[in-house]
């Protein structure tokens, strides 16, 4: 058995993740493993609960992307109540949606993912993050603060609040916007806006070309993808039907009350993440020359499955980007690309949505009433396709609930994308920190939220205790 490489913790991601990786006699590499060590328990803690309070409850899975979670939640909600809400509650929450959007990619491009190459892969780790970044593009980095904080400014104006939001409830959404709100912001829309097309300009000229080669090697496996569209084929990221993409671009679109027709769940006693794969494929193999039943969501997964997209600066940057790379992109690290791009639609239709006179309609809400059902409700979160799903009695109390999240999704293909830079780069048992650095970038383009995505199909926590005397050394080891 040869050597075992460690990387704990996985830097510039949402949680908390070690990789192993495994090198044989030779020092190359036989296997490795993506362990997410924390547990979320929140199907559980949902059961027994008023079901309207759900869409409060579950924001607090993640504070990083709660919007996602809000949204969904009230979908489901809606569905549970059979209702269909009203037309300015569904543009009100959509817009709530698209700034939230912007924050978390603007978030994991310039402070997450940025450093890789604005510093450069191999920078030593004291100056490869957003303080280095900041030192050396000071002028940018007060235009990432200034935008950040407009997405945060917008959300609070538009809800009361922009982190654990309440304001989406079932049957639409609680607070009117009003005339002066909606000029206050459309001018800070109109900022986030030109910061946007500036982003993806900049990315463009300056970081992408420079590093085309690591794009085109690093990581890189073939999938299918999942993500929303409107029946027409447009990229959605609020409502529409779900496609299944395989990796030779054919697809399947069904809807929300479908999904466990179309996607299985898979465990394995190594992690908390489920691994969800396509069902019809009959089992989930993540072996790098013949995977199967292997799909990715988020941003180049949506960037593949959609037709086009509605708004005609980020359908100009889709065109591009399909004429440069095809149609399904397979490359790992043009998720990154590919985040540009819905940063770009998102601030667009912002702007389009608060341009819209009906944003400031009155009629947002329609009174519901409790019943026993079943109610699916699904977004695109920044991370990927998020389901949420729940069942209640005739009192409208939770009895169920499963929930899979944009980074469960990509749970495999992290592992697969893992395994093929660390095989690609480690041989003969040589590795430096920017190899291993190398190795967490393929897990960071996929921008992977582990504390939402940390759920458990079985019920049991794997528990591991090791007494250790004062030398280091494990005396004693109890696990359940």
């Amino acid at each position: 058995m040869g050597k075992k490489i460690i990387i704990q913790p996985v830097t510039r991601i949402e949680g908390h993740a070690k990789v192993t990786i495994q090198l044989d006699d030779n020092g190359n590499v036989s296997d490795t493993m993506v362990h997410v060590v924390e547990l979320r328990g929140f199907e559980k803690f949902c059961i027994g609960r008023p079901v309207e309070e759900l869409p409060r409850i579950v924001t607090s899975i993640c504070g990083v992307c709660p919007w996602s979670h809000h949204l969904a939640s009230a979908k489901a909600c809606d569905a549970i109540f059979r209702v269909k809400i009203p037309s300015a509650a569904r543009k009100l929450r959509e817009l709530c949606n698209s700034i939230a959007y912007t924050e978390e990619h603007i978030l994991h491009f310039y402070f997450l993912a940025g450093a890789d190459f604005v510093m450069g892969p191999d920078a030593d780790y004291s100056i490869r993050n957003v303080i280095g970044i900041a030192q050396k593009f000071p002028d940018i980095a007060k235009k990432v603060i200034r935008n950040r904080h407009l997405g945060a400014r917008m959300l609070e104006i538009i809800s009361g609040k922009s982190i654990h939001p309440v304001a989406a409830v079932p049957g639409g959404y609680s607070k009117a916007l009003t005339d002066g709100e909606r000029d206050e912001l459309l001018k800070m829309a109109s900022e986030v806006l030109e910061f946007s097309k500036f982003s993806i300009d900049y990315a463009k000229k300056n970081i992408f070309p420079q590093y085309i080669e690591v794009v085109k090697t690093l990581g890189v496996i073939k999938t299918g993808f999942l993500g929303t569209v409107t029946k027409d084929g447009s990229l959605d990221l609020y409502d529409g039907v779900l496609r299944m993409m395989q990796a030779d671009g054919s697809y399947e679109d069904f809807t929300y009350e479908q999904y466990t027709d179309y996607i299985g769940e898979h465990i394995e006693p190594w992690t908390y993440l489920k691994f969800p794969y396509m069902k019809k494929a009959g089992k989930l193999s993540m072996d790098l020359d013949n995977p199967v039943g292997v799909y990715r969501t988020n941003t180049l997964a949506r960037m593949n499955v959609c037709d086009r997209i509605r708004t005609p600066l980020a359908q100009k940057e889709l065109e591009e980007f399909r004429n440069e790379f095809g149609r399904p992109v397979q490359l790992t690290l043009l998720y990154n690309w590919a985040r540009l791009i819905e940063l770009l639609y998102n601030a667009e239709y912002a702007v389009q949505l608060l341009e819209d006179p009906e944003i400031i309609s009155k009629d947002i809400r329609i009174p519901v009433k409790p019943r026993a059902a079943r109610g699916i409700g699904c977004v695109e979160a920044p991370r990927g396709t998020l389901i949420h799903d729940y069942e209640t009695d005739e009192n409208g109390m939770v009895t169920n609930v499963n929930l899979i999240v944009g980074t469960t999704h990509n749970n495999a293909p992290i592992n697969m994308s893992v395994k093929k830079a660390a095989t690609d780069l480690i041989k003969d048992g040589k590795y430096d920190q920017g190899i291993l650095n190398r190795v967490e970038m393929a897990i960071r383009a996929y921008d992977p939220c582990l504390s939402c995505a940390t759920h458990n199909l079985d019920g049991s926590i794997a528990v591991r205790i090791d007494i250790v005397d004062a030398s280091g050394k494990v005396v004693q080891t109890y696990k359940n």
